[in-house]
């Protein structure tokens, strides 16, 4: 039996055709989030959204407007918070003592665990995982299987997908890129315009060197090592050594051009070098 919350009878929202959520009310007090016998919280479609056990709570929001949504066959379970505009839905798991807030949409497979906090407008989706200590917000995504922990924090419009990795203390944000097979961990720093994919490692905040507005379209060089600790090189739709960069470059541009990729791989190996 459920005594830990009830539907507030005829107060519902229909989200989609055929599909409603209704508004949750509080039966017991529960100490961690400071919701009261009586408190009205926000909208899930069925009890199967909210654990009947331990703090886990969907939150009314200040304003009417503001009511956090729990639908589909996603689940709410631990201490987890849910509030804001926060949606989430399709077969996501928040738990432990994570918090989805603000206009965050967490859904279809993803994860969020841990002390993780998604929040802004920042979403989560396909088979991703966030947890640990880790932050997820501005108007960040974390998709495919990628996952985020640790200490770590993806923001602004980054993006970080495919069964790319980011741990540690490892920042990631601006517009930069992060997918593929990709590592970003310890205290790296990612940002900008810079792209990590591929089989990349990039370990602390000195594991990534970009150059932005060179070559003739004013495109973005990015340069990192590998999980062998090679230089790998991204620009646009390339990956690869700088070997295979050069030979590339040699059958596409102009001699000019080619000096200065040259030039600045040379710069790009000497920083990694040096970060060793």
């Amino acid at each position: 039996m459920n005594t830990k919350y009830e539907f507030v009878p005829g107060d519902e929202r229909k989200i989609a055709p055929g599909r409603t959520v209704k508004r949750i009310r509080a039966l017991a007090g529960i100490t961690t989030p400071g919701v009261k016998p009586g408190d009205l919280g926000g909208y899930i479609g069925s009890e199967a959204n909210l654990s009947p056990f331990g703090a886990a709570w969907v939150h009314r929001g200040a304003m009417v407007s503001g009511n956090a949504q729990v639908y589909g066959d996603a689940r709410v379970s631990g201490n987890a918070q849910v509030s804001g505009n926060a949606q989430v839905s399709g077969n996501a798991q928040v738990y432990g003592d994570a918090r989805v807030y603000d206009n965050a949409q967490v859904h279809d497979n993803a994860q969020v665990y841990d002390n993780a906090q998604v929040c802004g407008d920042a979403q989560v989706y396909n088979n991703a995982q966030v947890c640990g200590d880790a932050q997820v917000y501005g108007n960040a995504r974390v998709a495919g299987n990628a996952r985020v922990s640790g200490d770590a924090w993806v923001s602004g419009h980054a993006r970080v997908s495919g069964d790319a990795w980011v741990s540690g203390d490892a920042r990631v944000y601006g517009n930069a890129r992060v997918y593929g097979n990709a590592w970003v961990s310890g205290d790296a720093r990612v940002s900008g315009d810079a792209l990590v994919y591929g089989n990349a490692l990039v370990s602390s905040r000195h594991g990534v060197v970009w150059f932005t507005g060179v070559g003739t379209d004013h495109a973005t060089l990015t340069a990192c090592r590998d999980k062998d600790g090679e230089v790998l090189l991204t620009r646009g739709c390339f990956c690869g050594s700088t070997d295979q960069f050069i030979e590339r470059s040699q059958a596409q541009h102009d001699e000019q051009t080619q000096h200065e990729y040259r030039l600045l791989i040379e710069v790009a190996i000497s920083c990694l070098t040096r970060s060793t």
